[in-house]
């Protein structure tokens, strides 16, 4: 299956599972909108990320009063994309997925900036999956169509967020992009409103469809 084919379906079946139905999750694509629903968000702009030489995984990240661990799958690194100005957090290869997990503190909120970079680290327009997994297993799915301003968050409605993945859908079987992440917001939750579930379907309708320097291009198949 051609990944842009994977990706049409992924929000299909975001916009139907049970977890929708179940509110379990609400959706956020205004940080505004999202900081209003939160206490105590903190935000890693990971100031200071290398900019050269390749990051080994996994990282132990600290914005008080939380912490977390990111990791890269297939035991791939890190690259440092962006600028030394402003630095993102992204992969060495453009296949490999971000997944923040380990959180303390009590995280039941995470959002940012998620979007997609080129083999020189720099800003590529293309598709963004993100999985996101709260304490009892529930999963959702949803693709955002990014800019480096964009801003996507997720709020658990009981239970604390155990994971949150970030993965680039790549173009073709010749173009490639990174996954990459910009502003990690980490928050608590508040006592959902009563017509706060109603929001879940609207925040999720509401995403687009759209869609620098590096590194691999993608792993060798077995």
């Amino acid at each position: 299956m051609k990944w842009h084919h994977l990706s049409a379906v992924a929000l299909i079946v975001t916009l139907n599972t049970p977890a929708v139905a179940r509110a379990q999750f609400v959706v956020y694509t205004n940080q505004a909108t999202f900081l209003a629903a939160v206490t105590d968000a903190r935000v890693d702009m990971f100031t200071g990320f290398d900019m050269i030489n390749p990051t080994p995984s996994p990282i132990v990240r600290m914005v008080a009063p939380y912490g977390y661990t990111a990791s890269v799958n297939n035991g791939g690194d890190f690259f440092g994309a962006g600028t030394v100005a402003n630095p993102w957090l992204s992969t060495n290869t453009a296949t490999d997925a971000i997944t923040f997990a380990d959180f303390t503190g009590g995280v039941g909120a995470v959002g940012g900036n998620f979007f997609g970079s080129n083999i020189a680290g720099a800003f590529q327009s293309g598709d963004i999956l993100i999985t996101y997994v709260d304490a009892v297993g529930a999963t959702s799915t949803t693709l955002i169509a990014p800019s480096t301003s964009s801003f996507f968050g997720v709020v658990s409605q009981s239970y604390a967020i155990t994971s949150f993945t970030v993965s680039a859908v790549q173009p073709s079987e010749s173009e490639f992009l990174w996954p990459t992440v910009d502003n990690l917001t980490l928050a608590k939750t508040t006592v959902p409103e009563p017509g706060t579930y109603a929001l879940l379907a609207t925040g999720l309708l509401a995403i687009g469809i759209t869609t620098r320097r590096k590194r691999a291009l993608a792993r060798p198949s077995e």
